[in-house]
């Protein structure tokens, strides 16, 4: 029986990770919650992994946050980030495990890069400065499984995900990303019975979404490749791999799927006075593709899921 430590495993991530891995079968799961394990302790890290006979390691820890967050405590997010990450690389290491998988985000990608972003765009440019801090603990991470391998030998590798969404999202009134965000916006104009929500900007930028439950196959899917076929599709110094469906829809297109899984029948307004952001922001996945994996949640279908569990956990969102 494998011993695999997930780490982040009350995350929206590793839950889900969790659970895929559950699902299989002939596993031992090992979790620590942060009570129980400081990942930013390096001396708590090195003696949990000391003699625990753990084979395989889903990095899936990580302090996360929108655009506010990244703005005011960025030394938290970098400082945070880094460490944990070097803790339980190095940890991991010195304990002698072999295989360990790194997860990152988009946001490593230059602020510019051309669309669809390409695993070759890391470093070819200036990031985006609001979670430049966040970006750069993401990049080291990558830069450390990469640099471990090299020297040492081990199989360390690391995937970056889209905009993820879904079962144990943050719904919080104040800190949710968009979908999340969307979803108890509308779900609660349909409650009032209200005539009509107001969304920001013209509808036009297109986004790309991931139900976390596809994030989480792919992570399994890309942790189990044989080595010589993800050495085969990959370089040493530019081992990671775009997670995503390679597909993206319009913010009208979004907020308008939204309403219809909600139960929303009123009008949607949108107040072109606020801003848009970037035009596109779409992850190249040809790397995943040519590895055997592709996405099994639709938009919708991955909406209607997100929001069914939204509804049997909202007492938990109460604000």
């Amino acid at each position: 029986m494998k011993k695999i430590f997930v780490a982040g495993h009350n995350g929206m991530v590793g839950s889900a990770i969790v659970r895929q891995l559950q699902a299989q079968g002939d596993v031992e799961i090992i979790t620590r919650s942060r009570t129980e394990l400081d990942l930013t302790n390096q001396q708590a890290v090195a003696d949990f992994f000391a003699g625990s006979g753990i084979e395989q390691v889903y990095l899936a820890a990580a302090k996360v946050g929108g655009i506010h967050a990244n703005n005011t405590y960025p030394a938290e997010f970098i400082y945070q980030n880094l460490m944990i990450e070097c803790n339980i690389i190095h940890g991991a290491y010195k304990a002698g495990v072999q295989k360990l998988l790194f997860l990152g985000s988009s946001c490593i990608y230059p602020k510019l890069a051309p669309q669809p972003m390409q695993e070759t765009a890391l470093l070819t440019g200036t990031l985006e400065e609001t979670n430049e801090p966040y970006a750069i603990a993401k990049i080291a991470g990558i830069k450390l499984c990469e640099s471990y391998n090299r020297q040492y030998g081990v199989d360390y590798r690391s995937v970056m995900p889209t905009n993820l969404y879904g079962p144990h999202d943050n719904f919080h009134p104040e800190n949710s990303h968009v979908i999340p965000a969307l979803l108890r916006r509308f779900h609660e104009a349909a409650l009032r019975g209200d005539n009509e929500v107001i969304a920001w900007g013209s509808g036009k930028p297109m986004r790309e979404f991931l139900h976390v439950d596809d994030m989480a196959a792919a992570s399994i899917h890309v942790m189990e490749l044989d080595k010589a076929i993800y050495d085969a599709n990959t370089e040493p110094m530019l081992s990671h791999i775009n997670v995503g469906t390679g597909v993206d829809c319009t913010i009208r297109e979004l907020v308008e799927t939204v309403a219809k899984v909600t139960g929303f029948n009123g009008n949607i307004v949108w107040d072109t006075t606020k801003p848009d952001g970037a035009p596109r922001k779409l992850m190249n996945v040809d790397r995943l593709a040519a590895l055997g994996w592709q996405y099994s949640y639709s938009l919708e279908a991955g909406l209607k899921n997100a929001y069914q569990w939204f509804l049997a956990n909202q007492d938990n969102f109460r604000g």
